[in-house]
């Protein structure tokens, strides 16, 4: 039997839920705290489901009764109504800046202002296209710690350990600022500590014996590849910076007179400009390589195919894969060598030295020292320091190159 406005208002709660029928899957809810709440059931694919319409009074019997002529319409036409209604409010939401996604955007937007470098950009970016695909269009504030893990998971189940651990410190990062933005009240990746099966820490490869490292030094001299790519294995070697600061390169940070190459804010990991002393060795390489590319913007363009000849695209960089590959190709396999090994072979043996203070080198690595108040205060670049350690490596490198003796180093520097 329909219900009416006086029946509505004239019903009692009792101690469990009572519902009462205006019929065609129409419930009003009468609970035990008093609420009454209007519910349509209704079945979907086979399975039994409930809309919830909202609260009585402020939702009266009419319109209601108009909710449910909404939702028979939505089943007619092969739509789920609760899948309808999450998509309007998500679009409601949306325009409103309260979806993951849009906060997610806005932060990208914040870090692109600061001027974070492009590649990092491109990482959360491809990161976030992750998260999106699976809470993108969820409100921030209703997002559940099942729903994120549940968005992990699936990039767990692919093997991808290393990245679901990352994706899941991006998706908290939004949910940080979604909170610091009032627009969440906690970030539900917080629970989740633990939840994720952890990857296994390798570290990259990288020959920190003389011997061994003059044998690839004589590697390198002997490598029959792109002139791009043999220069960038030197460099890589006597220079040992972060190989994307290598490779993304460009003409105008290099002063070849006063044999310094300066990385831009902009490109460093660390987010500050960073100079680099050149060694003799290294000011040839540039040198031989100027007249080569010395007319684009790129110092390492990277090469296409195209009729079987071989052509400059200097719209884009060698690839890290175009190093590594090399390395293969000379007989160095992926756990004796990479190109992020030359840094821990330079690290190595310069600390072994013992002819250079642990700060010098430090920078020269462009690492921040991982004591805040001392980073605040040691903000020398120990540049002169800097300029003997650059020359006496690359030596070295020719002389192990040359087959000389290697004498035991001596007594670390204080």
């Amino acid at each position: 039997m329909p219900l009416s406005d006086v029946a509505i208002r004239a019903a009692k709660p009792a101690a469990s839920v009572r519902k009462l029928s205006d019929g065609g899957g129409l419930q009003l809810w009468l609970m035990p705290n008093g609420a009454k709440l209007w519910r349509l059931a209704y079945r979907f694919a086979g399975k039994q489901k409930k809309l919830a319409i909202g609260p009585y009074p402020a939702i009266g019997l009419s319109e209601a009764r108009a909710k449910r002529q909404e939702a028979r319409a939505h089943l007619i036409a092969g739509r789920d109504p609760s899948i309808q209604k999450r998509a309007v409010k998500a679009q409601a939401l949306d325009s409103q800046g309260q979806t993951f996604a849009k906060i997610a955007a806005e932060l990208l937007d914040k870090k692109r202002r600061e001027g974070k470098a492009a590649n990092t950009l491109a990482k959360l970016e491809w990161l976030h296209g992750l998260a999106n695909a699976a809470i993108g269009d969820r409100p921030v504030s209703e997002i559940t710690a099942a729903e994120a893990l549940s968005a992990l998971r699936k990039v767990e189940d692919k093997g991808r350990l290393e990245t679901a651990k990352r994706l899941r410190a991006v998706i908290g990062e939004v949910f940080r600022y979604a909170i610091a933005t009032a627009r969440a009240e906690n970030d539900p990746t917080f629970a989740l500590r633990g939840a994720l099966s952890a990857p296994v820490v390798k570290h990259r490869a990288a020959i920190t014996d003389p011997v061994q490292l003059g044998g690839l030094m004589r590697a390198i001299d002997g490598f029959n590849g792109q002139p791009s790519t043999n220069a960038a294995l030197k460099l890589m070697a006597y220079l040992f910076p972060r190989p994307g600061e290598l490779r993304m390169a460009e003409w105008r940070e290099f002063d070849l007179e006063k044999a310094v190459w300066t990385i831009p804010a902009t490109r460093a990991k660390m987010r500050r400009e960073h100079r680099v002393p050149l060694p003799h060795q290294a000011v040839a390489v540039l040198s031989e390589l100027r007249p080569i590319s010395g007319s684009g913007r790129l110092v390492l363009p990277g090469y296409g195919v195209s009729g079987g000849e071989g052509r400059k695209v200097e719209q884009r960089p060698i690839s890290e894969n175009t190093l590594n590959g090399a390395l293969r190709r000379m007989g160095f396999t992926q756990d004796e060598m990479s190109s992020h090994g030359f840094r821990a072979a330079a690290s190595t043996l310069l600390n072994e030295s013992g002819k250079f203070s642990a700060d010098a080198i430090e920078r020269a690595l462009a690492h921040q020292d991982p004591d805040a108040v001392r980073r605040a205060y040691a903000r020398g670049e120990h540049w002169q320091e800097r300029v003997t350690m650059a020359q006496w490596w690359a030596d070295q490198l020719d002389a192990w190159r040359d087959g000389a003796r290697v004498i035991s180093f001596g007594p670390k520097a204080g």
